[in-house]
């Protein structure tokens, strides 16, 4: 009996080591408070996701273009960057950020909702990288987006009075 009684506080001693840790989080861990929803929305933007920022779209310059099966989307792009644009699809306003390819292919990516927006010159596709599938095939436009990008990455460096040299 004196052994099964020596084991248990021993079992005792060991879990209190084990549980310690646990126990001390849990007494520091901060008292959960309510927050009104209005206190919620009112994040500021540096510590927004950037791919939920709405993008202003008011002074860029806008790009339609008509897709196979009846869909449509909207591409804007603001200024002679390319970086980052913005995309309307389904009535909503996404912000896609350029990834590099190795194809020469203009890749924009909105990770937050899914998408993927690839152009080449003959045509535009956009996919739902959740779902593994097509969201828009064959988007052709009058003016394509990724003519006037070359155009404005191409343009010929010319010096300036100072001998520095711009694009």
């Amino acid at each position: 009996m004196n052994q099964f009684l020596s084991r248990i506080a021993g079992l005792m001693i060991a879990g209190s080591f084990v549980l310690a840790p646990i126990a001390a989080l849990a007494d520091n861990a901060p008292a959960k408070t309510k927050i009104s929803s209005k206190a919620k929305k009112a994040v500021p933007p540096e510590s927004q996701d950037p791919d939920e920022i709405e993008p202003d779209v008011h002074e860029d310059k806008n790009y339609d273009y008509t897709c196979e099966l009846g869909n449509s989307l909207t591409m804007y792009t603001h200024g002679g960057s390319i970086e980052h644009i913005a995309m309307r699809w389904k009535k909503h306003l996404y912000v896609m950020h350029r990834v590099d390819t190795t194809t020469g292919a203009y890749r924009f990516e909105n990770t937050k909702a899914g998408f993927i927006w690839i152009g080449i010159p003959a045509k535009g596709l956009l996919l739902d990288s959740r779902k593994g599938q097509q969201l828009a095939n064959e988007c052709h436009s009058t003016v394509p987006m990724m003519a006037d990008a070359t155009a404005v990455e191409s343009q010929p460096e010319a010096p300036t009075e100072s001998g520095t040299v711009t694009k």
